[in-house]
């Protein structure tokens, strides 16, 4: 107990509860309205979009998040509306991007710096050494994702569940489904240090998916996602403090936990 008391005495366990749990509150709540819309997988392309992109930073020497966050926004903006116009649909749409975006930073880290610590915590996660200022700003842009999801929850509950109908009472349902992608290609950005390009996508779609198990209307399972979220980051950072284990592993295996939970629960 002693231990367990005195790791929150450390300035980076600190960083690391205080911005990891607010990027995995903006992706659980985010992670429902895309799991309803059949956009679960965006997350997935998008974080090999953003590693893509940071290693070409990396390779430059600028400043990662500074070239990311743009390209990612940019890139979740165009996959919106190549999904909805081009032959090409969906999850084809999303691998297509995925893997050439990897293959392009991985080629450029390895004819350039190697695959050194920094790169290396981008594609598998290392929230425990976040730098301060790495903190500050993730922590400012994961509290405007949730104020602006907040701000318009009511226009972004209607274009999850009837689109069309959302259209034809004149709600500009283009535009918020663009929010949706911009702040899904933030929240996926801020993440990428915390879990890596692998498991990023882990936070966006076990909360939701857990969530509906046990819940039916779309607030409480809102509330339920966020709720189960916040509880399996914290379980799975103390325990990779604990147990000395891959902070992001932990943190997966935590979800993976509770939604086998909840399953048994919705069956009962």
């Amino acid at each position: 107990m002693s231990e367990f008391l005195h790791m929150f005495s450390f300035h980076f366990m600190q960083r690391a509860l205080l911005v990891g749990g607010l990027i995995s509150l903006c992706a659980a709540l985010l992670g429902v309205s895309l799991v309803l819309k059949r956009y679960s997988m965006i997350g997935d392309g998008l974080s090999h979009v953003g590693f893509g992109a940071l290693a070409i930073a990396s390779a430059l020497h600028v400043a990662p998040l500074a070239v990311a966050i743009p390209v990612v926004v940019v890139t979740a903006v165009l996959l919106l509306r190549l999904s909805q116009n081009s032959k090409i649909k969906g999850d084809a749409m999303i691998a297509i991007i995925s893997s050439s975006a990897l293959a392009i930073g991985v080629i450029c880290v390895s004819v350039t710096t190697g695959m050194n610590t920094e790169v290396s915590s981008y594609m598998f996660g290392s929230i425990l050494s976040l730098s301060r200022s790495d903190a500050i700003l993730s922590a400012v842009l994961s509290v405007a994702v949730l104020l602006l999801f907040v701000l318009f929850y009511p226009r972004l509950f209607a274009v999850t569940f009837d689109e069309t109908f959302s259209k034809a009472t004149g709600t500009r349902t283009e535009l918020y489904n663009t929010l949706l992608a911009v702040l899904t290609a933030i929240t996926v950005v801020l993440g990428l240090r915390m879990m890596g390009a692998l498991l990023i996508s882990s936070l966006i779609i076990f909360p939701a998916l857990s969530a509906m198990r046990v819940c039916r209307s779309f607030k409480s399972v809102v509330l339920c996602a966020a709720g189960l979220s916040l509880l399996c980051f914290t379980l799975g950072t103390v325990a990779s403090y604990m147990l000395d284990t891959p902070a992001g592993a932990s943190i997966v295996a935590a979800n993976l936990l509770a939604f086998c939970a909840c399953c048994l629960i919705g069956k009962k």
